[in-house]
């Protein structure tokens, strides 16, 4: 896929965090910014129960994410202060510490973007659908498993129930 400006689904390898940050630096009107913030989620190499994560695989419902993301994109460049506001997410196969998801924030000042940075990480976290399946092995190195992650999740909120 190709970029879209300001929001999308990839396959993995498809965008740069270097070519992400120039596009931004390109568009007209960035004179007026003294500041970008960039959020990079990356493979984590433990789960939440001392599982060791060998990799992921992600999947999303690409046309309703991009739907979503464009959403978050379009209202937080709303805000006061903001230039520029981007949500890249990708899908493949991904190895522990490798790239998932570039969000870019780009504003007049750094005070503008923090916040406006953490609130376009939450809420596509929460709203977008993109799916996580976790590939674990117990501490040991003898069990493995895999689950998608929403899935685990549930069946953790019944075991404290």
């Amino acid at each position: 896929m190709i970029m879209t400006g300001y929001k999308g689904v990839h396959m993995k390898g498809e965008l740069s965090l270097l070519k992400l940050l120039k596009s931004v630096k390109e568009k007209p009107g960035f004179q007026s910014c003294g500041a970008i913030a960039t959020f990079i989620g990356v493979v984590r190499g433990e789960a939440p129960d001392s599982e060791v994560v060998e990799k992921l695989e992600l999947e999303a419902y690409e046309e309703e994410a991009n739907r979503i993301f464009g959403g978050i994109c379009e209202e937080l460049k709303k805000r006061e202060g903001i230039f520029d506001v981007q949500i890249h997410h990708f899908v493949g196969e991904f190895g522990v510490g490798e790239d998932l998801v570039y969000v870019v924030v780009a504003g007049t000042h750094r005070e503008n973007v923090f916040g406006v940075l953490r609130e376009a990480v939450e809420r596509y976290k929460h709203e977008a659908p993109v799916f996580k399946k976790e590939y674990v092995v117990d501490k040991a190195g003898i069990s493995k498993d895999a689950y998608w992650v929403s899935e685990r999740e549930a069946q953790e909120k019944r075991k404290r129930k």
